[in-house]
């Protein structure tokens, strides 16, 4: 461990303190997941990468919390309840911890994993999948809001993703319109079809709350918003109002999983009449 995350470890430790990222750039991290009633643990060993200095407002060089919770709740994507085989597309995926162990753990599952267009930052994506002897997994670099072509589609010639996942991609408020206009392009047009968002507060329910009204203008609806506990089991409905009296550590032990779905009309395959609001569901 590098002397950054050997702090993180021990401030969490000793004080309860909730780190939001770890490691720096150019450091090696190793992750094991948790083991769960669907899929045994695995572990990935990864560089952070190091972007041109043009773009580190990126903040790629970091491992963001919300990228590990995911991995250590795969059964959240339901993965298995899709037609084989799933492609799935990761947006942002930095370090590329979240393609890496959902194609190490999925035999049926081809991941594309993709990020900006920096030199560095896609070559660093690409030397992970190899240290990590991981076949079903491609690398791609895409700029949101972008011609999508590059990105490829399903096997089954439709068209699109199955599952798209992301962690810690809407804390920019500048970026939500490219990334929802990405999410357009490269989700599949059916019912089945789901966006997977897990996000850290450390920017404030405010940002979170606009993407949310943001996406579903767009087309989508929430099949659930939940407030998960980082580092324990207690789950929560969302609330942007709990912005008037939390402060910077009740937000850091908190992150936000949104499962999105098209709402239904006649371009979604498997289409039916739409009688009532999109719902929320907070179970």
């Amino acid at each position: 461990m590098d002397p950054e995350d050997i702090l993180s470890t021990s401030l969490e430790s000793l004080y309860g303190y909730t780190p939001i990222t770890y490691s720096i750039a150019g450091s090696i991290f190793t992750h094991t997941t948790k083991s769960s009633s669907t899929t045994e643990p695995q572990t990935v060993i990864v560089r952070t990468p190091e972007t041109h200095h043009a773009n580190w407002s990126l903040h790629a060089s970091s491992i963001w919390v919300s990228s590990l919770f995911l991995v250590d709740h795969l059964q959240y994507l339901g993965l298995d309840q899709h037609s084989k085989p799933v492609h799935v597309l990761e947006l942002g995926a930095g370090a590329g911890i979240p393609s890496l162990v959902i194609a190490k753990t999925f035999s049926y599952v081809f991941v594309t994993a993709s990020d900006y267009p920096d030199e560095r930052l896609i070559q660093t994506l690409s030397n992970n999948v190899e240290r990590n002897n991981v076949t079903r997994c491609r690398v791609v670099a895409y700029e949101w809001g972008s011609d999508v072509s590059v990105l490829g589609t399903s096997g089954d010639g439709t068209g699109g993703f199955d599952v798209i996942v992301a962690a810690d991609t809407i804390w920019n408020s500048d970026l939500h319109i490219p990334f929802i206009e990405t999410l357009q392009m490269t989700l599949k047009k059916t019912t089945a079809a789901r966006i997977h968002l897990v996000a850290g507060l450390h920017t404030g329910r405010y940002t979170l709350q606009a993407f949310l009204d943001a996406v579903e203008e767009a087309g989508f609806e929430f099949e659930s918003i939940v407030e998960r506990e980082v580092a324990g089991h207690s789950a929560r409905s969302w609330s942007v109002a709990r912005a008037e009296d939390e402060d910077e550590h009740e937000r850091r032990r908190w992150i936000l999983w949104i499962s999105l779905k098209w709402r239904v009309g006649p371009h979604i395959e498997g289409a039916y009449s739409i009688t009532s609001e999109s719902s929320i569901n907070q179970s």
